[in-house]
């Protein structure tokens, strides 16, 4: 095996790949990458057993054939030490790989190309392409309410649903819900459902960096696979039921506030700041035209905020955790938003102003 590349061709595949790449493995194969020269073209491999990564890079010169794996942290150090328009050459030597650039020379440990483990081909059974920025856009307004290391392991991913011309992501922690919708040209008479655990919807949402190109996504089985001309992105799936998202959506609230989101956002802001650090809660009373916002915590400090917003039901009183309602106002992009209540303890249920197709539900809390 020998190729020769531009450090800036192969540093930008690289660092995607050394993402999903785990430090600490107990298969010293999973903290390698796996190089693969065919038909002029560079693929580098990175997984650890539940994602899988595939960047693909053209290469210009003359290369010989073969594949090896080398420690993939180690290489990108490398690559990243040399000048931005170094010229590098690789090539295997008595299972050593060699990296010349310049006067600088490297020999790298290797593992065989047989050790590498490659996640299992399911049978694909819904294909469509989607644009990436859109996709992107999904992904980011609804990552944040996926749970972190909940024992409730359905949780800690996304769900994914596809139905006629619609694709969804949905997110909860138990707390808080997140959900997004597009319109897509997807062929699909029933609803079909995934759940992606939270590292594959946090590596693809990194990869998805060109806004006007699309990206092809099959759903198997056991497997979400994305692919662009640059990458091949592979996901285990959770095996799961993900909570009917349908019954969590407040139906029948009957107070209407409408308020100027980035008013509120600096004023949440400013009011968590003498909220309790470990809870985190601030109380909300609404009365016509005005929403008052305070918080205290248990050094007896107090903070008041007073925020006009288009309201005029009946007065109520309701605890929130402000980090909870700081997250979305931070995914929202419109200048007005609508928060709907009902009653002290029922949820909240948040969205831009003149836009559905997205829904933020916030459980309240006890204060």
């Amino acid at each position: 095996m020998q190729f020769t590349i531009q450090r800036e061709a192969l540093l930008k595949p690289l660092q995607l790949v050394a993402g999903v790449v785990e430090r600490r493995q107990t298969l010293p194969v999973l903290s390698n990458v796996l190089l693969v020269v065919q038909d002029n073209q560079l693929s580098l491999t990175g997984t650890d057993l539940e994602v899988e990564l595939v960047g693909r890079v053209a290469l210009e010169d003359a290369s010989e054939p073969g594949e090896i794996t080398v420690p993939a942290r180690k290489l990108m150090d490398i690559c990243k030490s040399l000048q931005a328009d170094a010229l590098i050459d690789v090539r295997l030597d008595e299972q050593k790989v060699v990296i010349k650039s310049g006067r600088s020379r490297f020999t790298l440990s290797t593992l065989p190309a047989n050790d590498f483990p490659s996640v299992e081909e399911g049978p694909g059974s819904l294909s469509f392409s989607v644009n990436q920025g859109k996709l992107r856009r999904l992904i980011e307004r609804s990552s944040f309410a996926m749970a972190q290391q909940d024992v409730r392991y359905y949780l800690n991913g996304m769900l994914i649903e596809v139905s006629n011309g619609m694709l969804r992501a949905v997110a909860t922690d138990g707390h808080r819900l997140a959900m997004c919708s597009m319109q897509a040209g997807i062929e699909q008479p029933d609803r079909h459902q995934v759940i992606v655990p939270r590292k594959g919807i946090l590596e693809l949402a990194r990869l998805l960096t060109d806004q006007d190109g699309d990206v092809s996504i099959v759903l198997g089985q056991h497997h979400i696979r994305a692919t662009t001309g640059e990458f091949t992105f592979t996901s285990k799936l959770v095996d799961g039921k993900f909570p009917d998202y349908e019954r969590v959506l407040p139906r029948g609230g009957d107070k209407l506030v409408v308020g100027e989101r980035q008013l509120l956002r600096e004023a949440f802001s400013r009011t968590a700041i003498l909220s309790n650090e470990k809870y985190r809660g601030i109380r909300l009373q609404l009365e016509s035209g005005l929403l008052k916002i305070q918080a205290n915590n248990p050094e007896q400090e107090e903070a008041e905020e007073e925020v006009a917003v288009d309201y005029n039901g009946g007065s109520l009183e309701i605890g929130f955790n402000v980090s909870y309602l700081l997250d979305v106002l931070g995914v929202m992009t419109t200048d007005q938003v609508r928060l709907i209540l009902s009653d002290a303890n029922s949820s909240a249920l948040l969205q831009e102003y003149d836009n559905d197709d997205s829904a933020y539900v916030v459980m309240p809390m006890r204060l």
